[in-house]
């Protein structure tokens, strides 16, 4: 007979932050930053929307760190700020760090996909597919960590903002569907890195 010890609660299972009060300060802090660049934009009459995404271009490139800080006008950056808090503050589930990764993979991966497939000569900017890409990782976190908890929160968020997911669809004139499609590929991505990093903690069975 062999004794293990106790199994640790997996903290990629939680459906909600272990720290409430930290991650709701972090997503504050996240939004009033965006807040804050559409209002030093403003007062310089736009100049820095400039700063966005330019297609296939060296100097554009840059454009992939500062694009989801940027917002055409305040309309956009009202239109984006529930999706932007609601699903950074439930992405928070696993910790800081985990969202940090979370948040990178998809802000590299959203912002390169534009760079590389979006219309010569267009310049894109928003946090929305930062949204899309928390969004598709909540949608499938439970999937892929098989926990029911997490598969019911995604059933609840496609009930409540599945139509957003038409915006990965061409079509929608003035809309960057390639940001929202890379956006929810990031998204898939890190919740399919995160759980394969849980399974490879997962304590062996001994004989």
């Amino acid at each position: 007979m062999s004794t293990l010890p106790a199994p640790r609660y997996d903290q990629a299972n939680r459906v909600l932050p272990a720290k409430p009060k930290t991650a709701a300060l972090v997503v504050l802090v996240f939004t009033a930053l965006l807040y804050l660049a559409e209002a030093v934009d403003t007062v310089l009459h736009h100049r820095l929307d400039a700063e966005g995404i330019v297609p296939r271009t060296l100097g554009g490139l840059d454009g992939v760190v500062w694009a989801p800080l940027l917002h055409a006008g305040w309309p956009h950056l009202l239109a984006n700020t529930v999706p932007v808090v609601v699903f950074a503050f439930l992405a928070m589930a696993a910790g800081l760090v985990r969202w940090a990764l979370v948040t990178a993979t998809i802000w590299l991966v959203s912002g390169l996909g534009v760079w590389l497939t979006a219309e010569p000569g267009t310049v894109t900017i928003g946090a929305s597919g930062l949204a899309f890409g928390w969004l598709a990782y909540l949608l499938v976190r439970g999937l892929f960590n098989r926990a029911f908890a997490q598969i019911v929160v995604a059933a609840v968020l496609l009930i409540g903002w599945g139509g957003m997911l038409w915006g990965v669809l061409p079509g929608h004139p003035g809309v960057s569907w390639q940001a929202h499609a890379f956006g929810a590929l990031g998204g898939i991505l890190a919740a399919w890195f995160g759980a394969r990093a849980g399974r490879r903690r997962t304590v062996p069975s001994t004989p």
